[in-house]
């Protein structure tokens, strides 16, 4: 009786590879860590078996028969905001920026080292973590403006009185930088604040991130995100 009230539902990890035997090698080291996996070796299966395994985190790889990484993103990305760490091979031609842009949260390149991927993995998961476990808290984690609130409690952004979708990484940085208005940051302190360690990306997923941030929010007359040429950037609010 002592273990039962411990119990806690594994973290469901999707992951899609064409290649079996990397994605049987993957699953080892996951269920080691004591999560539940789901192989797919195609995008299509993949698609498929997503709602009803409901995974909260999946591996991506890019090269797949058929239905590609990318397009699988673009599926997904269309009903769910669960992250994807896409898998590219060295020496295929990935554009990582492309995929960031589709709304992946992280990549890596094979071959991998297994730590690494564990590590990636359950970075990526703590960052994605307060949308839905976070909501006891109190209210404090607000940041209002004029026609802008960010809520890092229930993880939304209101703009202009409506509703605005954002995968996490892009409202956590949003946050963060209108939390501190004027302060400006390198994109190196960002990536360290907003992915949390060691990125082996380069800083263009800071870029990347604000470009979509713009994309969605229009400078207003009392505040906007700048750049500053060769620094980084800084939520700028007239004073």
């Amino acid at each position: 009786m002592k273990g039962i009230g411990k119990m806690v539902a594994k973290q469901k990890i999707l992951i899609v590879d064409d290649d079996n035997n990397i994605a049987e090698l993957i699953s080892l080291y996951l269920i080691k860590e004591c999560f539940e996996t789901k192989i797919c070796n195609d995008g299509e299966s993949a698609i498929n078996v997503f709602d009803s395994f409901a995974p909260n985190l999946v591996l991506l790889d890019l090269m797949l028969p058929g239905i590609d990484g990318y397009q699988v993103c673009r599926e997904i990305r269309t009903k769910s905001q669960v992250p994807i760490i896409m898998l590219s091979a060295k020496g295929e031609v990935f554009d990582k920026v492309l995929g960031l842009e589709m709304g992946a949260d992280d990549y890596m390149e094979k071959p991998f080292d297994s730590k690494e991927l564990v590590a990636r993995v359950k970075a990526v998961l703590r960052r994605y973590k307060p949308q839905t476990q976070e909501l006891s808290e109190s209210d404090d984690k607000v940041v209002r403006y004029p026609d802008l609130e960010i809520n890092m409690t229930n993880y939304s952004v209101t703009y202009m009185g409506d509703r605005v979708d954002m995968p996490p990484k892009e409202l956590e940085l949003l946050y963060f930088l209108a939390a501190s208005p004027n302060h400006v940051f390198t994109r190196e302190q960002l990536l360290d604040q907003i992915w949390g360690y060691e990125y082996v990306g380069d800083t263009r997923t800071v870029d990347v991130h604000i470009k979509r941030l713009r994309e969605k929010l229009r400078d207003h007359e009392n505040w906007s995100l700048k750049t500053i040429w060769g620094i980084g950037y800084k939520f700028e609010v007239v004073q």
